[in-house]
């Protein structure tokens, strides 16, 4: 894990972290991903068979789940896991209630009435990967919101395991959260489906949920066509400590992210040498025996960082240029540094508040911007599966009040036509 203590050395290697997704495997990757988006296209279900054989290694037919799966997959599953996942459920449910925007309604001054008004969208493609691990979280962070919004219909997709089927866990959490149409099939492939529909998946308005590069990559060839919520990147944390911080504590943060993806960030930001230090031993200490040793390891000698830093305020500046998914603020005072910080998807506030809590139940939602997209761009929410319409009622006093400016401004753009719409009326 690579230490650094000059500030421009620290800036130059987040951006450089900040940017570890381009290059040239994505270049290959996003011509696989238009061949696959063209073939689901233009074969439908035939494509996606055979592209989850392919891919998966199993034939999943047919796609749909069966719903007495689901309720199986609640019933089998364990006591406290059951316990664990209404927890998280109740919590999520009641931080995205209070995100629903409220209609605006405005009389003018003239008796004109302006008004904007949401409702959601019709249908809703929620994506849950697979692969290294199965992720009921990300089905609760996916669900929650658009069943707050209104979503009439959720269709989730996520890719089959070398059985077949999804990890039951993932059904189970599927099940509570009221998900009952779920295809098994994942990748491009599936963001494909959820676009351009299928026999047996339909096509939908808005699609959420991360995934690898190769989804995230269709995600970006279908926006215009559906919504998407973001272009997930690999997962990142950026840890701010200072000499009250425990090493112990800061590893542990570290890891559970680099324990994500040979791709993921784990960024520490210190004003103490030895919290840097200490931390380098147990990082170490850690990594024995771990499960995902490997795996870890590999994405903290990649993409980890510890920069010893001059003062908070020169620590927070450079988490700022980085704009941290996750930021974790084990300082003596985080309130105060927190005001300081403008770009991070999520902060983490003291020692009492590892990301982890975050992930699953906290209630704010786990999908967060990465790779420096903080700086425009915010957490997954009920937004997300809303749209606002406008609302515009003139009568006759407030055109006469305001014609003669929509007149002169039409003819300004030379639209004869939008004049004379509002000259007949006043004639």
């Amino acid at each position: 894990m690579q230490v650094l203590q000059e500030p421009e050395a620290i800036g130059s290697r987040l951006e450089t972290i900040a940017q570890r997704t381009g290059g040239a495997e994505m270049s290959e990757a996003a011509h696989q991903v238009e061949a696959i988006l063209e073939r689901v296209r233009l074969e439908g279900d035939e494509a996606l068979l055979d592209l989850t054989e392919h891919f998966d290694g199993v034939r999943p037919d047919p796609l749909r789940i069966p719903a007495e799966t689901l309720a199986d997959a609640w019933r089998t599953c364990p006591s406290d896991l059951r316990s664990a996942l209404e927890l998280a459920h109740r919590r999520i449910l009641d931080f995205h209630q209070r995100q629903l925007p409220r209609d605006i309604s405005v009389s003018g001054v003239h008796g004109e009435r302006l008004g904007r008004r949401w409702s959601p969208v019709d249908r809703a493609g929620l994506y849950v990967p697979g692969g290294r691990a199965s992720y009921p979280s990300t089905v609760l962070m996916n669900a929650v919101p658009a069943t707050v919004a209104g979503v009439q219909r959720l269709v989730m997709v996520t890719p089959p395991g070398p059985d077949g089927w999804p990890k039951p866990i993932v059904l189970a959490a599927a099940h509570l959260a009221g998900i009952r149409e779920i295809y098994r099939v994942g990748g491009a492939q599936a963001i494909g489906a959820l676009a351009y529909g299928t026999d047996s998946i339909p096509r939908v308005d808005v699609i959420s949920g991360p995934g690898n590069l190769y989804v995230t990559l269709a995600k970006k060839a279908v926006y215009g066509r559906v919504a998407i919520d973001s272009l997930a990147g690999p997962s990142e944390v950026l840890v701010i400590a200072d000499q009250s911080a425990n090493p112990t504590h800061v590893a542990a943060d570290l890891l559970a992210q680099a324990e994500h993806d040979p791709m993921a960030a784990a960024i520490l930001l210190t004003t103490s040498a030895a919290v840097a230090k200490a931390v380098q031993h147990e990082l170490e200490a850690q990594l024995r025996n771990h499960p995902r040793a490997a795996l870890a390891a590999a994405a903290l000698r990649d993409w980890g960082l510890i920069g010893i830093c001059a003062s908070l305020e020169e620590a927070a500046r450079l988490s700022d240029r980085f704009a941290p998914e996750h930021l974790e603020l084990l300082v003596e005072r985080p309130v105060p540094l927190a005001d300081h910080i403008r770009h991070a998807g999520a902060i983490f506030l003291g020692p009492w508040s590892p990301e982890a809590v975050g992930d699953y139940l906290a209630g704010p939602n786990h999908t967060l911007p990465t790779s420096g997209t903080a700086r425009f761009a915010g957490a997954l929410s009920v937004e997300t599966f809303l749209r606002h319409t406008s609302l515009i009622q003139f009568n006759r006093q407030a055109l006469e009040a305001t014609g003669p400016a929509v007149i002169a401004l039409a003819d300004s753009e030379g639209l004869h036509s939008h004049a004379e719409s509002v000259r007949l009326r006043l004639n």
